[in-house]
């Protein structure tokens, strides 16, 4: 398979070289790996959702912990974390306690700027600074920050942009969006060849079940999962969610998880 690649990417480069187009190799080069990614067999990754924003995704040897709150107990039978991502700083998303009751020396806290304003103290593997557009390798797996926030005038105050991050995660041959605290931004739809899509949707902290259907069927994820959908008057219709994107697009399975219990 590498060899086969490497005769691609020659051929790409020899192909281009004649033709003297620095613009045509990066076309080609695109579309290699648009095709690379189709083609791609994905290995499984396990979802375990603890509630609300919280969840962990775990493939293999590699244990990810989103955004951690509600206390150790909510994790007690789970295994410890490798790597703990944090969107932003609201307490939905970041609990510093929850954080200082866990044993961390072996794991790695990644978080923007914002929320390392606010830790404490914590005993570390390592601590990971990332913001909006910042790409980071790690042994196991790969990360990108993505931007989220309000469009709404309304809303605006809950969620800067720059403030905190969604994180764009390649892991097991799979692409992962986690959308954090956002509305169906610019950043949002024109995101490319996702696996796996988590999607927030509540009032009025983030954005309605219509607009985050309209990003989704734009990005066009093999897979969706609403997360994130309980807001100051009740649970979003994410069964609406579902009927919005199918009805136009059938091909991308929305996967229905318990946030809540």
């Amino acid at each position: 398979m590498k060899r086969a690649l490497s005769i691609v990417t020659l051929s790409i480069l020899l192909f281009c070289s004649c033709k003297n187009s620095t613009e045509k190799v990066v076309e080609m080069a695109a579309e290699t790996a648009d095709d690379l990614h189709k083609t791609t067999t994905p290995d499984s990754i396990n979802i375990i959702p603890i509630e609300h924003a919280t969840f962990i995704l775990a493939h293999k040897d590699v244990v990810i912990y989103i955004d951690p709150v509600g206390g150790t107990e909510a994790f007690a039978e789970q295994e410890k974390p490798n790597y703990i991502l944090i969107t932003d700083i609201h307490g939905d998303h970041l609990d510093v306690k929850t954080l200082q009751g866990m044993t961390l020396d072996s794991t790695v806290l990644v978080v923007p700027q914002a929320v390392k304003d606010k830790l404490p103290e914590l005993k570390l593997k390592d601590l990971v600074v990332m913001n909006n557009g910042d790409t980071r390798d790690f042994q196991n797996y790969s990360i990108e920050a993505i931007p989220m926030y309000n469009l709404r005038p309304e809303a605006l105050k809950f969620h800067e942009k720059g403030r905190g991050n969604g994180y764009v995660l390649t892991l097991g041959g799979q692409r992962i969006y986690i959308s954090g605290d956002t509305e169906d931004i610019t950043e949002m739809r024109q995101l490319k060849n996702i696996d796996m899509a988590f999607v927030c949707m509540n009032l009025p902290y983030t954005m309605t079940v219509e607009s985050a259907a309209s990003a989704v069927l734009d990005f066009k994820p093999k897979k969706v999962y609403p997360y994130h959908f309980r807001g100051t008057e009740g649970m979003s219709d994410v069964n609406q969610f579902k009927t919005i994107i199918n009805k136009e697009n059938s091909d991308i399975e929305v996967v229905q998880l318990e946030w809540y219990k």
